[in-house]
């Protein structure tokens, strides 16, 4: 398809948009009324919201629009699947320049769909608005199927601390964009479209998880939160991480620790949870830590030694990994 967003006009947009979806059992009623219809057999639904600047979350040299779907719908679907649910629909809220290709807005909505596809859920109505700068504002819902949340606020001393999903390889790679390169390309890709273990969600929070988040800021700074809402101290143990040799020699010919990138990199969105240490773990799981007392104020230590949790804060400006705005506190 050739042209702007302009010359389509809003409605031709929503039209072209919304050919490009599918459906899904959950939905009763999707794109083309005043509000979608999704259904709830729980009686409680999971919300959790996002927005994506252009600029600051993703930059349009580094990532094609199907990558930024991509990685825009990962995000918010693994926050559901974090709190041991099961995502179930996707709404989209999205703000484009009249000038922008038509092209893009029709890519970036097919790679928000495949990853709803992935995580088994639906794309079930948004917004369109004009204006300067790409903007992309995603709310995503899940049922709890008959389960208690899992928060972050339920971990005890004892418990063991387990992840699942990549650590550390999105900021790899995006060490290596921000350097000019596109190889090596697993890392690369691993930051422009992140792989959420959805399915690791649901499955902890029936093997009995005490507590959880997705890796979204750095597995240091998110285990805080959890720390912090649970008024314990989580201790993590180095040599349970195994770091890529590919990483490694990414971290050398930048100049960086790789533990870093696996302790504080975030937007791998890797599962991390604390679970009873007599729960037998499936071996996807791989125990990094434990739960123990908070002596003073809560804390995460790495070989019982203290360490910065680094964590992306937008007001700030700082933080490790994505120079460009990378994290974000969940919301829903």
């Amino acid at each position: 398809m050739k042209g702007t967003v302009g010359e389509l006009g809003e409605f031709g947009l929503i039209r072209e948009l919304t050919s490009r979806l599918t459906t899904t059992q959950a939905v009763e009623l999707g794109p083309g009324d005043d509000a979608a219809v999704v259904s709830a057999p729980d009686r409680r639904v999971v919300a959790s919201t996002d927005v994506l600047l252009e600029g600051r979350h993703f930059r349009r040299d580094w990532s094609t629009a199907y990558d930024v779907g991509r990685k825009a719908a990962a995000q918010n679907l693994a926050d559901i699947a974090a709190m041991g649910a099961v995502p179930t629909a996707l709404l989209l809220g999205l703000i484009v320049p009249c000038e922008l290709p038509v092209t893009w807005p029709m890519e970036l909505m097919d790679g928000i769909h495949d990853e709803c596809r992935v995580a088994g859920a639906a794309v079930v109505g948004g917004d369109v608005v004009r204006g300067e700068k790409i903007t992309v504002s995603i709310t995503a819902l899940g049922d709890l199927r008959n389960h208690e949340p899992v928060t972050r606020a339920g971990a005890g001393s004892g418990d063991v601390v387990a992840v699942t999903g990549w650590l550390g390889w999105s900021a790899a790679g995006h060490a290596v964009l921000s350097r000019g390169f596109r190889s090596p390309r697993a890392f690369v890709e691993a930051h422009r479209r992140p792989e959420p273990p959805y399915h690791a969600g649901p499955a902890a929070a029936g093997l009995g998880a005490t507590a959880m988040t997705d890796v979204s800021d750095g597995l240091v700074a998110d285990l805080l939160h959890i720390a912090e809402a649970s008024k314990v101290r989580i201790n993590l143990h180095s040599a349970a991480f195994d770091i890529p040799s590919q990483m490694s020699d990414i971290g050398q010919a930048v100049g960086v620790d790789p533990m870093r990138w696996v302790l504080n990199g975030g937007e791998d969105h890797a599962m991390v949870a604390t679970f009873p240490s007599d729960v037998k773990l499936p071996a996807r799981w791989r125990v990094i830590g434990e739960v123990l007392n908070a002596s003073a104020a809560p804390r995460v230590t790495v070989d019982g030694a203290p360490w910065d949790p680094a964590g992306y804060d937008h007001f700030a400006g700082t933080g490790v990994g994505e120079g460009v705005g990378r994290g974000r506190g969940r919301a829903g």
